[in-house]
């Protein structure tokens, strides 16, 4: 067939032009897809329409999520994203963001990329200009603060604690004057010696133990460090734990006087003196910059 010359000029660069380059706009997503923690009822249906519709999910165990999906139906391919392989898995996955394909990211429960697998593929995700789409849904941090009874919301999340005792117990030791209740979270084979360390650090402090969130076995108490290692001193414990400890009793010296706080903080507490300056400088509302000069003379005081 014969095609007049200007029309046979633009077939011809057709068949010779390279596929245009995948823009922005032609980008795929990524989803943060909250997965519950226990019970089946805590998924929510926008979590459920989301991993029915995208084009693979990328899971921290895929035996673990291949069982929900099932519950719900769910045919969607599975990739592993576990925390060995998130470096090379995450590449990959950004490339088939970026070539159109909507990825959802789960972890085993709960929300991913808090104290679980994520937060690398959500870094590359962000840097690549892509958009990054959170599903809310069932958090253990969330579930144990809401029936924690806290002031106004204040509060200092850590997640998981140091596995070795010597790590662990200096981390307890800057969180000594910490005046926000502190957020762990522990698992069964750990929480014998994290109990320990935290009560001979921090001494005897009131802690919600939020054991089994949502599920059959839940348990959720007020209690003491030291009643809880008592009470579990010889029990064998089972399912993942939030525990908040609560801020130790404060004895700091009601006065105006700069040096007088200062020699207290040097006598009992385990604070540096930059942390000291800074602790001192949020709580009178001045620059740290003001009180450092004064404070290397008080620490130096015999």
């Amino acid at each position: 067939m014969h095609f007049p010359a200007p029309l046979a000029i633009i077939i011809e660069q057709a068949k010779c032009s390279s596929p245009p380059e995948m823009t922005p706009a032609m980008a795929g997503t990524l989803y943060i897809v909250a997965t519950p923690i226990g019970n089946l009822e805590d998924m929510t249906y926008r979590a459920v329409r989301i991993l029915s519709e995208v084009d693979l999910i990328a899971a921290e165990d895929t035996r673990h999520t291949r069982k929900l999906l099932n519950h719900f139906s769910i045919d969607t391919p599975l990739v592993s994203y576990y925390r060995e392989k998130e470096a090379s898995r995450s590449a990959q996955l950004i490339a088939q963001i970026e070539g159109g394909a909507d990825i959802a990211l789960v972890s085993d429960a709960g929300t991913p990329a808090i104290s679980d697998p994520g937060s690398i593929l959500v870094n590359q995700a962000r840097q690549a200009g892509l958009n990054i789409v959170p599903i809310p849904g069932a958090s253990a941090l969330s579930a144990a603060l809401s029936c924690a009874g806290l002031e106004p919301g204040s509060f200092l999340f850590i997640g998981f604690a140091p596995q070795k005792t010597a790590q662990r117990r200096k981390l307890f030791t800057t969180l000594v004057n910490s005046a926000y209740p502190v957020v762990f979270y522990e698992s069964p084979h750990r929480i014998h010696r994290f109990i320990q360390d935290a009560f001979a650090v921090l001494g005897d402090r009131q802690v919600l133990w939020a054991r089994e969130i949502s599920k059959k076995y839940e348990d959720i108490q007020q209690t003491s460090l030291a009643l809880l290692a008592e009470r579990i001193a010889n029990a064998k414990i089972r399912g993942e734990l939030v525990l908040i400890i609560h801020p130790g009793t404060s004895d700091v010296p009601q006065t105006d006087s700069l040096e007088e706080i200062l020699l207290w903080y040097r006598s009992n507490s385990t604070l540096s003196l930059k942390d000291v300056c800074s602790k001192i400088a949020a709580d009178m509302g001045v620059g740290r910059s003001e009180i450092y000069q004064q404070a290397l003379v008080v620490w130096n005081k015999k």
